[in-house]
């Protein structure tokens, strides 16, 4: 983008005084009184899409508000739909209504989004500004909402953006179109940046504020430290944390004492600590909502379980010499090995199917065995029971205690059948194996089957909207990406060091003395870093002249080698040239004209009848022989007999020929809509007038060969088949009526 533009949609940006003037509350209740009062039965996607519904229904509803001009309307509409999701939940009777209206409120987003695509700038801000849902609301209101929840009014003030709002209500159709995805990646590539205040974070520096601009990196420092949050550059500097996190996790394990710590130790227990504070700071700027969204997510807060469980019996086995504590600790460090060796591996396939549906199986999965686990707690309660009081030997009594029981039981949900029935008689001669054949057949029979059932349903569903689940998890990826706590632009353990300075240092300083020394500490920590994004947006970014002038070098070099070396298979792999990209590629000097322009060859309506062709010479044998078609069709004794031809009217003769029709030949109508200046009214309807009489007695004479006493017959015999249907009709009211006055009397 070139400079003039640049600084024309940075100026048609909007100001962060007229976005905190406007009024989101009032579109709230007007949004949700529109919907309730347009829908009362259940409609499904496809039927709120259907072309009636959106002309009938949907784009009179979009006007309406699009005529307000208003900003936050995206994000109002996405507010009410989160409503009417809660009311699906709470009110099973109307699930079906209430799912309906929500749909129709998250399509009424996507259609009212559609009119802001044009000022690009205004797209932005109405995705990326964080709304409160409170703003334009009266005093006595607030007051109410206030004492309804019974918190203050700094507790009110969590305002999110419609991004966040869409991604909390499940609006996948709504994230995944095309407007939404143009203004994601330009926000995940950083080529918008834009900046907004720290109201939910550690450590908030808010002294400046950047509206939302297209970057420049003419114009843009070389230490940039907002480059840092960008999410492109952030996805890789995590993945490259995650990997120091790992070999510091395998050396402390490899090098464990557990008498005391050594050098190992202390830099994997820095650096776990510093990713905890990165995960917490995370959750306290986008919400657990969100957060827990993000699959990856569920993989890093179970690590943290584990860390955090090792952390507490590792200084329990160090203070008190506790060698037991300590060799659990690190039995347990042992276990995160099943989270972060995936967590690595999954940053090069996110993309897949069973990526996309590992979460919500093991949401799932969890779920249902919580259910079957509370189902079975009585079978348990009553086998601990049988075991205890029956007339058994003392060390059978002892051998079923609650933990080997409910172990006895896993094993029996996952297919050891054998032992329900092998053990079944030591619980109670009759009784035990009633109840060990019933658990065996319920867990292996019945649930199981469930289990996969739903999994599968899960998969399906997954794979057969593959685009909208891959999205939507993107824009989680993106929106976690701008962060505007300061810490997040310090990589571990720097994060550390800056919380440990700068948090109390904002209680002390001014705002600005924060800003001044939060940007030195980034661009000390972080040289390295910035030096490399400088150099890479400059020289080595898609378009740079480096980057260009190194690919023809290579392609010259290639080109400049023997051919013997040329064909070699894995230079072709590597260097060939693909020729269909390059057509599109190259400009052309000139337009390649294939049809003219003139007037006369300019789409227009045209009527078949009335456009009279050079005739071919198969149509001039047909308009010879008007009666072919009474006459038995000749047939050559050929082994392969070809279709029989039907006689074709002299006015489909348009088939016949692909010549373009002159301007003496137009419709009256085409004339209409393709007049040249140059053309005299007066002329132009005479000769209109003359080819509609044409046409006329054109089509007297195809009926003049027509066979008109078949044509009599036929309407004659439909005339006799309409009384007789008329006759049957009446018989049958009368019938009818004939049965009323009977049962009348």
């Amino acid at each position: 983008m070139d400079d003039e533009l640049l600084g024309e949609t940075q100026f048609l940006a909007p100001s962060q005084e007229y976005l905190s003037s406007v009024k989101v509350f009032p579109l709230i209740p007007a949004i949700k009184k529109e919907i309730i009062k347009t829908i009362d039965s259940p409609l499904s996607w496809e039927q709120l899409t259907a072309s009636d519904i959106n002309f009938s229904i949907v784009r009179p509803i979009v006007f309406k508000f699009a005529r307000l001009n208003n900003l936050s309307i995206v994000y109002a509409c996405l507010v009410v739909r989160s409503y009417f999701l809660r009311e699906s939940e709470n009110d099973l009777a109307h699930a079906g209504v209430n799912r309906s209206r929500a749909n129709l409120c998250e399509l009424l987003a996507m259609k009212l989004l559609s009119h802001f695509a044009e000022d690009h700038m205004r797209l932005v801000a109405v995705l990326t500004t964080s709304w409160n849902p409170l703003a334009g609301a009266t005093a006595h209101f607030v007051g109410e909402v206030q004492r309804v929840l019974r918190c203050d009014e700094y507790d009110l003030n969590h305002p999110q953006s419609a991004l966040e709002i869409g991604i909390s209500t499940f609006s996948t159709r709504f994230l995944s179109s095309p407007v939404t995805q143009r203004v994601v990646n330009d926000v995940y590539t950083g080529r918008i940046v834009f900046s907004t205040a720290a109201t939910r974070s550690v450590l908030a520096d808010n002294y400046k504020h950047r509206s939302i601009q297209f970057y420049n990196w003419r114009a843009a420092p070389f230490l940039d430290h907002y480059r840092l949050r960008v999410p492109k550059y952030g996805a890789i500097l995590e993945f490259l944390n995650f990997s120091v996190l790992l070999v510091t996790f395998v050396l402390c394990l490899s090098n464990r004492n557990l008498e005391k710590t050594n050098l190992w130790e202390w830099a994997f227990i820095l650096f776990a600590s510093a990713f905890a504070l990165e995960e917490y700071t995370a959750v306290t700027e986008h919400g657990w909502g969100i957060y827990i969204l993000n699959m990856w997510n569920v993989f890093d807060t179970t690590f943290l379980g584990i860390f955090s469980t090792y952390l507490v019996l590792r200084i329990r086995g160090v203070a008190y010499n506790d060698q037991a504590s300590s060799e659990m600790a690190f039995d347990i460090l042992a276990c995160g090995a099943c989270i972060l060796l995936p967590r690595l591996a999954f940053f090069a396939v996110k993309n897949t199917v069973i990526v996309l549906a590992l979460r919500a199986m093991i949401a799932e999965f969890i779920f249902f065995i919580a259910i079957a686990t509370i189902c079975f707690s009585g079978i348990l309660f009553t086998l601990w029971t049988l075991a205890g009081t029956t007339n058994q030997l003392v060390e059978d009594r002892r051998k079923w205690t609650l933990k080997s029981i409910s172990w006895l039981m896993v094993q029996i949900w996952f297919g050891n059948t054998y032992l329900s029935f092998g053990e079944a008689s030591s619980f109670h001669p009759v009784l035990g194996p009633v109840l060990m054949t019933c658990f065996a057949a319920l867990s292996n029979t019945l649930l199981l089957t469930i289990l996969i059932s739903i999994l599968s349903n899960t998969v399906a569903r997954i794979d057969a909207n593959i685009t909208q689940e891959h999205l939507f998890q993107f824009t989680i990826t993106t929106i976690e990406g701008v962060k505007t706590d300061a810490l997040f632009s310090y990589q571990p353990p720097f994060n550390i060091l800056a919380f440990i300075i700068l948090k109390p240092a904002s209680w002390i300083v001014s705002p600005r003395a924060l800003h001044s020394l939060n940007v030195f500490l980034i661009k000390a920590t972080s040289f390295p870093i910035l030096v490399t994004i400088g150099i890479y947006e400059r020289y080595l970014a898609h378009g740079q002249a480096l980057r260009e002038s190194g690919k023809s070098v290579m392609h010259s070099l290639f080109n400049s080698l023997p051919r013997q070396i040329k064909n070699i298979p894995i230079f072709d792999a590597f260097t060939s040239a693909n020729i269909y990209e390059a057509i599109f590629d190259v400009e052309t000097e000139q337009d390649v004209e294939l049809l003219g322009d003139s007037d006369d060859e300019a789409p227009a309506l045209r009527s078949i009848g009335n456009v009279s062709y050079p005739a071919s010479p198969t149509s001039a044998h047909i308009r010879k022989r008007p009666s072919s078609s009474l006459e038995p069709p000749r047939r050559d004794h050929s082994p392969l007999d070809s279709p029989r031809l039907r006689p074709i009217s002299a006015n489909l003769d348009v088939y016949a020929s692909a010549e373009v029709p002159s301007a003496q030949s137009r419709s009256p109508l085409a004339r209409l809509f393709t007049r040249t200046p140059s053309e005299n009214p007066v002329s132009t309807a005479a000769a209109s007038v003359e080819a509609s009489v044409k046409q006329v007695e054109a089509l007297v004479n195809e009926l003049k060969s027509l066979p008109i006493h078949r044509v009599r017959d036929e309407m004659k015999e439909l005339q006799d088949r309409q009384a007789r249907i008329e006759n049957l009709l009446l018989a049958l009211t009368r019938g009818m009526r004939q049965s009323d006055l009977d049962r009348a009397h």
